[in-house]
């Protein structure tokens, strides 16, 4: 039986549970903000294809990588 809230089939679809992916790439992450846009990028990356329309999921992606390169490359960031 799938559990939609613990446990959602498009999160638990390979080898690994997508959570456990995520805190471990995430966690070098140098602030919160840019360790959550990092996130985002690789959650929707990882259940593209399991969903009803994976080009949705790609643009989410894409919106969140543009957010994340503006974010590394302001002058602010870069002098941290």
């Amino acid at each position: 039986m799938s559990d939609s809230v613990h446990h959602p089939q498009h999160y638990c679809a390979g080898k690994f549970e997508a959570i456990d992916v995520l805190e471990d790439w995430s966690q070098h992450a140098p602030d919160p903000v840019t360790g959550s846009l990092q996130w985002q990028c690789l959650k929707y990356l990882s259940r593209m294809w399991l969903k009803k329309d994976p080009l949705e999921d790609a643009r989410k992606c894409h919106w969140y990588l543009t957010r994340l390169i503006n974010r590394l490359a302001t002058e602010a960031y870069r002098e941290k």
